[in-house]
C-alpha cells in the first residue's frame, strides 16, 4: 500500500499541509504517516552544546523534564492530526531529531511526501523555512509545499 508522509509541526502551514495530505492519501488509498518531531531548544543549553554556556552544566533532570514536555507535545499534536484524519488509515511516529532528517527518513519508499510552506520559525518573511527548503532538496519521492492561505 502507498505511503503519503505528511510533518506537522502546529503552524498554519503544517495544518494546511495535513488537509492537503489527508485528501491526498484518500485519492490514492494510500496510508497517512503523520509525522511530529522535537529536539530541546538549543536555548536550553545557552549555546554550550549541553552546559549553560560554559558556566555550569544543565541540570540532568531539568533536561529530562523538557524532553519529556516535548515528547508529550509532539505526541498530542499526532493525537490530534490522527482524530482529524476522517477514516484514512494512520501511521503515527513522534521522534526526537532534526525535523528535515527526520522527515527525509521517514519519507523512504513513500508516494508523496507533504510538508508546510514553513513553520514555528521567527523569519516570517522567508518565504520557505529551513526544514521545507532541506526536504525539498533531499527527499527520497516527490514533495508538496503547502502555504496556508492566511500566510500570504
Amino acid at each position: 500500500m502507498a505511503t503519503v508522509v505528511v510533518g506537522i509541526d502546529g503552524s498554519d502551514n503544517a495544518d494546511a499541509a495535513f488537509a492537503f495530505a489527508v485528501d491526498e492519501a484518500r485519492l490514492r488509498g494510500a496510508t497517512l504517516r503523520i509525522v511530529a518531531v522535537w529536539e530541546v531548544p538549543a536555548t536550553f543549553y545557552g549555546g554550550g552544546g549541553g552546559y549553560g554556556g560554559g558556566f555550569e552544566p544543565v541540570d540532568v533532570q531539568v533536561y529530562d523534564g523538557v524532553r519529556g514536555q516535548a515528547q508529550k507535545a509532539a505526541e498530542e499534536l499526532v493525537a490530534s492530526a490522527r482524530a482529524r484524519a476522517d477514516g484514512v488509515e494512520c501511521d503515527p511516529v513522534v521522534e526526537e531529531g532534526d525535523a528535515a532528517s527526520v522527515l527525509v527518513e521517514q519519507a523512504e519508499g513513500a508516494a508523496l511526501l507533504v510538508v508546510g510552506s514553513r513553520g514555528l520559525g521567527g523569519f516570517k518573511s522567508f518565504l520557505l523555512g529551513s526544514v521545507s527548503q532541506k526536504v525539498l532538496h533531499h527527499a527520497p519521492c516527490p514533495v508538496v509545499i503547502v502555504r496556508a492561505p492566511s500566510s500570504f
